[in-house]
């Protein structure tokens, strides 16, 4: 049998649509390691080729189980962090009303999924716009009790190694207007190296105004589902200036997670999931 050109081009873009479907199922299992070097000027000599592990936007619900948060742990292990930086949305809000404390209540599970990381010097979280949306309260507990993570929420913490140290201040919800990059930072040396979490990534123009080095967020998903030549179809708000990757302005960087979970659609095309491994170098960024 033979086909006419408008035949065969309607076959054919039906079948690049279902492969590009089944692509997009498959995606979210297939976790991609990101490494980077940050040369980050202020960094005492002590933490040369320290390494950071960074996972964000968890989003754990039916689509996002135990096991599969299992092997992103175990990846996360296998990159031997000396330190890991959890940037939030570890549940996702679709439970509206009362029962959104049912969408919180699964941070516990998430929590003991993730409590099987292994970093010396300790793990760090900041929540996301949809632990706030549930439940903050539950959701930090949980990481806090259920794994032993240190949930920063407008605070911060001293990494110290060999009678040096840099800080990591953790930025609470931006989106939900709890963001104070004041109080994170009371107490810190202006003179020392500083790391910030923020979920949000845009938050960094905010950031820049103050004595950070680097900014690590999530909150884009990447897009999540992205096209050829079009890009990502969709961006939340907060992440549409600096949504996937890394950005230099001048010694303040960023670094955008594409995400490990999913929302809306349970699938990924052309943005697989992400774990991003950061080894830290003294010198200039720019």
């Amino acid at each position: 049998m033979s086909l006419s050109r408008r035949q065969f081009l309607q076959m054919s873009t039906g079948v690049l649509a279902a492969a590009a479907i089944a692509e997009g199922l498959y995606e979210p299992h297939e976790t991609v390691v990101t490494h980077l070097d940050i040369k980050l000027k202020r960094l005492p000599a002590a933490f040369t080729e320290f390494r950071i592990a960074q996972i964000s936007d968890i989003h754990f619900n039916p689509f996002q189980t135990s096991s599969h948060l299992g092997r992103v742990v175990a990846l996360v292990n296998a990159q031997k962090p000396d330190m890991a930086i959890l940037t939030g949305d570890f549940v996702t809000s679709w439970i509206r009303g009362r029962r959104r404390h049912a969408s919180a209540e699964q941070a516990w599970p998430c929590a003991e999924a993730l409590r099987k990381i292994e970093s010396g010097a300790g793990c760090f979280a900041v929540l996301g716009n949809h632990d706030h949306a549930t439940d903050p309260e539950i959701v930090a507990e949980a990481l806090h009790v259920g794994a032993g993570i240190t949930v920063l929420r407008n605070g911060a913490a001293a990494i110290e190694r060999k009678g040096a140290r840099f800080w990591l201040a953790g930025i609470d919800n931006v989106t939900a207007n709890c963001a104070d990059a004041e109080m994170a930072l009371r107490g810190v040396p202006r003179q020392e190296c500083t790391l910030a979490a923020v979920h949000e990534p845009d938050f960094a123009d905010e950031m820049r105004r103050y004595p950070v080095d680097f900014q690590v967020s999530g909150h884009s998903h990447g897009g999540q589902i992205r096209l050829p030549m079009a890009g990502a179809l969709y961006l939340p708000r907060l992440a549409r200036k600096y949504p996937w990757g890394h950005y230099r302005f001048g010694e303040f960087q960023l670094y955008t997670n594409r995400g490990i979970g999913m929302i809306g659609v349970p699938m990924r095309l052309l943005c697989p999931p992400e774990i991003t491994v950061f080894t830290l170098k003294a010198g200039s960024a720019a």
